[in-house]
């Protein structure tokens, strides 16, 4: 069992900043099927915000509705107090939202540096002819932006800049998620959205993982939603929770009053593990 640092308290510093994200209403609709029914978030500026529940319980759904992979069926999404329901994702980048994926989406034939590279493809210049000719304002930001993802490599450690020009399929599972949130950081976001970042990994990753999403939040001034299964994680570094099940949020609080749910119990480990 990984030892996580101890719950971090929802203090009223973080309960009266502002809202960044507002989720109100939400559902997604799969033919008959409502994924996500009548969901309500609300996470405020500097937040660690998890979203857990039971395996199919919608909150990938979640996610993929919030970065415009799906459009919603109903609902609304306010993101620094403008509608982004049914956005591109293309365009909610540029408003700074960006996320990492469940199964880590990297360009295996590509190097470390090329990946992350990606991430910052917003900043370069656009026009077709600086591109072509390579003209000097577009050498300048290649420049630039190679430095840049240098120092994002340089968050995890020097290790991970040393692997810099090595293909992204010769790295660790753990590796790769770091990479992966490297590219992420590479678009400055104000909103991280993190799918379960540490799966996969053993106790050690694990415990590693918890203590760059802490700084994550802090050295980049970040809002960070969170999904994680491990529940050491998500007790460990969260701010405040919300429970789904069956699409439908059935809890929401910090830590300590998540732990004693009654609801929550039974909706991971059955109704005698509650009630007992």
């Amino acid at each position: 069992m990984v030892e996580a640092p101890g719950p971090q308290a929802s203090g009223p510093a973080q309960d009266q900043s502002p809202s960044l994200l507002q989720v109100r209403g939400l559902v997604q609709r799969f033919g008959g099927l409502a994924a996500v029914d009548g969901v309500d978030l609300d996470v405020h500026k500097g937040q660690i915000y998890s979203v857990i529940g039971p395996n199919g319980a919608g909150k990938t759904t979640v996610f993929n509705v919030i970065t415009g992979i799906y459009k919603p069926t109903a609902g609304e999404i306010i993101f620094d107090g403008a509608s982004i329901a049914g956005m591109k994702p293309d365009k909610l980048v540029r408003r700074g939202i960006t996320r990492t994926f469940q199964n880590i989406r990297l360009f295996n034939n590509m190097t470390v540096l090329e990946n992350v590279l990606v991430g910052q493809h917003i900043e370069l210049p656009t026009d077709v002819i600086s591109a072509l000719f390579r003209l000097p304002n577009y050498r300048r930001a290649e420049t630039k932006a190679e430095q840049r993802a240098i120092d994002l490599l340089g968050f995890f450690g020097p290790e991970m800049v040393a692997r810099k020009d090595e293909y992204a399929v010769n790295l660790s599972y753990a590796e790769r998620r770091r990479v992966e949130i490297a590219r992420a950081l590479g678009s400055r976001p104000q909103l991280m959205l993190l799918d379960e970042p540490t799966a996969g990994m053993n106790d050690a990753e694990t415990a590693e993982a918890i203590t760059y999403i802490q700084r994550l939040r802090k050295e980049f001034n970040l809002t960070i939603l969170l999904i994680e299964h491990k529940l050491q994680v998500t007790m460990g570094i969260s701010d405040r929770i919300a429970v789904l099940d069956y699409g439908k949020k059935i809890a929401e609080g910090i830590p300590a009053e998540i732990q004693r749910n009654e609801r929550v119990i039974e909706a991971y480990l059955g109704r005698k593990a509650a009630v007992e």
